[in-house]
């Protein structure tokens, strides 16, 4: 067995794989909403369409968006494949559990969190990417080009409340997931000291709320307008 497969293999191995695909999707999560939230642009949605179309059409972000897939899969494997291990490795609990004492609910249920994420992920795949790619797109001409109106698409979306309340929820969901996962990536990298960890924490704890919630006033707002 090479190197390779022994490390990714390990214990040390799957963790660091689990911290490095979290922090790129922690990435992708600023990307994902900086370009989302040119759709409260008031508009009529030419920025988010002029955005997805640009997005669309170039092939580095083809590669990412391949990869950012690939990372999803992966993350969540290696999360349900650690989340085995240390069930095996502790088959019989502690007499006297004391978990709410040394660890955060987020901490401890991250496998469940991640779960929930997941699903989240699957319906906004089919919703959106699945209805862009396969279904039928109305078209929308600014200064004489035509454009996919994918702004139309998530518009429609988002009048639905069932679908706003889930997205919320979903964010929500996000937001306890980040607000362990940010600052555990850090500390499984070995980024961890008594200088700097406390603004970690601090920083991971902001990002946690702040990107959940903006993710999450997007559905409200454009159902807000809508109505």
């Amino acid at each position: 067995m090479s190197w390779v497969s022994k490390t990714l293999n390990s214990t040390l191995g799957r963790k660091l794989l689990m911290a490095l695909t979290g922090l790129f999707l922690i990435l992708f999560l600023v990307v994902h909403l900086a370009g989302n939230l040119q759709l409260i642009i008031p508009d009529g949605g030419k920025s988010f369409n002029i955005y997805a179309e640009t997005m669309a059409s170039n092939p580095l972000i083809r590669i990412v968006s391949i990869l950012n897939f690939g990372f999803i899969l992966l993350h969540a494997v290696y999360a349900v494949i650690l989340t085995k291990h240390n069930k095996k490795s502790r088959p019989i609990g502690y007499a006297v559990s004391k978990a709410s004492e040394n660890s955060s609910w987020s901490s401890r249920s991250m496998g469940i969190l991640g779960t929930l994420i997941l699903i989240f992920i699957l319906v906004h795949l089919r919703g959106f990417w699945y209805e862009l790619k396969f279904g039928e797109v109305p078209i929308a001409t600014y200064d004489g080009v035509s454009y996919k109106d994918s702004f139309a698409i998530v518009s429609a979306a988002y009048q639905n409340i069932f679908y706003v309340i889930f997205y919320v929820v979903s964010m929500g969901i996000l937001a306890f997931h980040l607000s362990h996962g940010f600052a555990s990536a850090f500390q499984t990298l070995g980024i961890n000291h008594k200088k700097y960890t406390p603004f970690i924490k601090k920083l991971g704890l902001a990002f946690a709320i702040i990107v959940p919630a903006l993710f999450a006033l997007i559905p409200i707002v454009m159902f807000i307008q809508g109505s």
